[in-house]
């Protein structure tokens, strides 16, 4: 069962990869750090979700 936190992390990771390549393909180095740091957000909230879960299931 995916939770909240999982598909909200998810959706982190790929608009953090979709910036992330917009600023590399546009030279803007900014924009590539922040798509990096968005990408680092969603990979934390979705372990998060993942130990929720693991939680939610040993009970």
């Amino acid at each position: 069962m995916v939770n909240r936190d999982q598909v909200a992390g998810m959706a982190k990771q790929i608009k953090g990869s979709v910036k992330q390549a917009a600023g590399k393909a546009t030279g803007n180095r900014r924009t590539q750090v922040e798509g990096m740091a968005d990408k680092l957000a969603g990979k934390v909230q979705k372990a998060y979700g993942d130990v929720k879960d693991k939680v939610k299931k040993a009970f």
